[in-house]
C-alpha cells in the first residue's frame, strides 16, 4: 500500500477513534481497496466493522437493496446509486459515516457521457444528508482505482473534520 493512502488511513482511524465513531463502506469499481486501506491500521476493528464490494449490478441490488429502475436509468455509475449503497450500508453497519464508490475504472466500460477514470462517491453521516461527487480521475485502472481510494478515505476526513 502506497505511503499517502497508509498516511489518509491512519488520520481517518484517529478522527474516529477520537470520536467513538465507525465506519463502513460499499464498494464497486475499487474492489475492497477502501476496505483494505482502512484495515491496513492496527486496532481498525475498534471503528470498522464490514464493508461490502457489490461489484455487479445485481449484487448491488441484493445486498444493498439498489433500485433495478434506477440502475436501469441512470446506470450504476451514478449520483443515485451512490447515495442509495451509501445510505443502505450504513444502516446495515449501523455505522457512523458511510462511502459508497461507483466507477469506470477501465481500461473498457467507457462512454462519452462516462469516460474510463469517471468514479461517483457518496459520504453519508448516520444523521446528515448525502454528499455526493463525481471525480474524472486520469491514467490506467490501477491509477485510477488509487485515486478512487484515497478520494474515498479523504471524503471521510473531511466529513468527520467539519
Amino acid at each position: 500500500m502506497d505511503k499517502q493512502t497508509v498516511t489518509l488511513s491512519a488520520r481517518l482511524g484517529e478522527l474516529l477513534l477520537n470520536r467513538h465513531a465507525t465506519v463502513t463502506c460499499a464498494e464497486s469499481c475499487t474492489g475492497g481497496g477502501v476496505a483494505s486501506a482502512i484495515t491496513h491500521i492496527p486496532g481498525s476493528s475498534q471503528w470498522f466493522q464490514l464493508g461490502l464490494v457489490t461489484y455487479a449490478n445485481s449484487a448491488k441490488q441484493q445486498l444493498l437493496g439498489v433500485s433495478p429502475d434506477v440502475l436501469a436509468t441512470e446506470g450504476a455509475v451514478s449520483e443515485a446509486v451512490v447515495v442509495e449503497m451509501a445510505r443502505a450500508v450504513l444502516a446495515l453497519a449501523d455505522a457512523d459515516i458511510s462511502v459508497a464508490v461507483s466507477g469506470v475504472a477501465g481500461p473498457d466500460g467507457g462512454t462519452e457521457a462516462k469516460p474510463v477514470g469517471t468514479v461517483w462517491f457518496c459520504w453519508m453521516l448516520r444523521d446528515g444528508s448525502p454528499i455526493a461527487r463525481c471525480f474524472r480521475f486520469p491514467g490506467d485502472r490501477v491509477a485510477a482505482r488509487a485515486a478512487a481510494v484515497q478520494q474515498a478515505l479523504l471524503g471521510l476526513i473531511e466529513l468527520l473534520d467539519n
